[in-house]
């Protein structure tokens, strides 16, 4: 029984010996496989920095064996031209000592003959030793001139030829002293750039951290949004006092109610406008080192814009003014602050529409008040259209009242011409008829009586048909 029980617990211990073994080994498994993963990553980064610096040394090294290799090619050439000259030089020497060995041979032969006929005759040796002197020495002098000129030729053909050797070598030093100032100049300059660089982005990093201090600040904000608001409606061509009218007082129950802003539509009709700056929980996603706590912020940002949605919608502005609609639009003075907002919430306009709040950016805004400004224009236009409306009728109705004294004048020159013919009808019938028989009978003037001729020309009637609305209006009627 009792080895029974040891062996047991044996296979007990065993067990959870090896169960705890395979755990060990899975974990220790699992931590080499991620700091293997993260030393591979490290490995890619400094992998891609070296090659990135062999490329940048490879490059350097082709330049530099470039002109290495120009440089031994010109040495190359500068140490034949010398070998050329020594050998030169040597050729030069050793004709030099064959002429020396000639005079001193010469001069030999000079005291040889000298001693040899020194016997004979002093005046005769003398004066043939004098003329064979004079003979040697111009044959030497030509010899030696002669000499002189082939090594002066060949010493200027010589430089000649190294001189553009010299001159290619000095030009390279030239360029590779130029090179050499070159780069420390670049790298100068990259240095430069660098500070000038870092300076800048810890100046825009002090300013960008006093910015963001300054507004999480709530009256900050609040005084931001509302200046950004008067921009927009600015730039929308609205005018103070006459299209808006800023931080209206409105008295409720529970106090008061001071909207910053009020447009006026036409028809006296009212849009309030509310500035509303949720940037708290924005600015500390921007601010956030981590994404998850970004994220996280971001959906905070989200509900602040909701809460703030439901706080406008319960004080109920439509319900302060009396010609204001049903909806109020919420200004938010930036389009980020909004799309952040709308990437975690996806139906917060919605929600807005179903609270009667309109939420509104810059662009947006804009693009209502210059609607609402096009509305004011067509206001003016109608209102114009009724004046010169009021002033037809009145004209019209002048207009009627003459037609009709021209049409009682008219009527009575109708009357006036017929009383006319019918006079002058009587006095031709019943008087010219009989006058103009004096004439005949010799009692009469040198003229006849003239006959008088009927108006034919009648006077035009006017007609003046009756309006629907009871006046009469004039026109002529042929």
């Amino acid at each position: 029984m009792e080895l029974s029980w040891v062996a047991g617990t044996g296979a007990l211990v065993a067990a959870a010996a090896v169960l705890g073994w395979v755990l060990g080994r899975a974990r220790l498994a699992a931590a080499q496989a991620r700091e293997r993963a993260a030393l591979e990553a490290s490995y890619q980064v400094v992998l891609e920095r070296v090659r990135a610096r062999e490329a940048d040394l490879q490059e350097q090294a082709r330049a530099t064996a470039a002109a290495t290799a120009r440089v031994e090619m010109l040495e190359d050439a500068r140490s034949r031209a010398l070998a050329e000259l020594a050998a030169e030089r040597a050729a030069r020497a050793e004709e030099q000592r064959a002429m020396d060995e000639k005079l001193r041979l010469v001069q030999a032969t000079q005291e040889e003959l000298t001693e040899r006929f020194k016997a004979l005759s002093h005046d005769a040796l003398a004066a043939n030793t004098q003329s064979f002197l004079e003979y040697a020495k111009t044959q030497l002098e030509k010899t030696q001139e002669v000499a002189k000129v082939e090594l002066d030729a060949r010493s200027t053909a010589l430089d000649g030829l190294v001189a553009p050797l010299r001159e290619a070598l000095e030009k390279v030093d030239g360029k590779l002293a130029e090179l050499d100032q070159s780069r420390e100049r670049a790298q100068g300059a990259l240095g430069a750039q660098l500070r000038a660089l870092a300076e800048s982005q810890d100046a825009l990093r002090q300013q960008t951290e006093r910015l963001v201090g300054a507004l999480r600040a709530p009256n900050t904000r609040g005084r931001w949004g509302e200046v950004q608001l008067r921009r927009v409606v600015e730039l929308a061509g609205m005018v103070d006092r006459c299209d808006f009218t800023e931080q209206t007082r409105v008295e409720v129950e529970g106090g008061t109610l001071r909207p910053d802003l009020v447009v006026h539509l036409p028809g006296e009709k009212q849009v309030v406008v509310d500035s509303k700056v949720p940037l708290q929980a924005y600015l500390d996603a921007h601010q956030a080192t981590d994404e998850a706590t970004k994220q996280s912020r971001l959906t905070a940002h989200a509900a602040d814009v909701r809460r703030h949605v439901r706080k406008l919608s319960e004080k109920s502005y439509a319900a302060q003014f009396e010609s204001a609609p049903e909806f109020v639009v919420m200004f938010m003075p930036g389009e980020a602050f909004l799309f952040a907002a709308l990437e975690k919430d996806p139906e917060l306009i919605e929600f807005g529409a179903q609270q009667n709040v309109i939420l509104a950016t810059p662009t947006t805004l804009i693009a209502l008040l210059r609607a609402v400004a096009y509305g004011w224009r067509q206001e003016q236009v109608a209102r114009n259209a009724r004046d010169i409306q009021a002033l037809g009728r009145e004209l019209h109705d002048r207009l009627q009242t003459v037609v009709k004294h021209l049409a009682t004048l008219g009527q009575r020159l109708g009357g006036s011409v017929d009383a006319y013919n019918s006079a002058i009808s009587s006095l031709e019938a019943r008087a010219l008829v009989t006058a103009r028989k004096f004439r005949e009978l010799g009692a009469g003037g040198e003229s006849d009586i003239p006959r008088l001729e009927p108006v034919e020309s009648l006077v035009r009637q006017l007609d003046i048909p009756v309006l629907p609305s009871g006046r009469r209006g004039g026109h002529e009627a042929a």
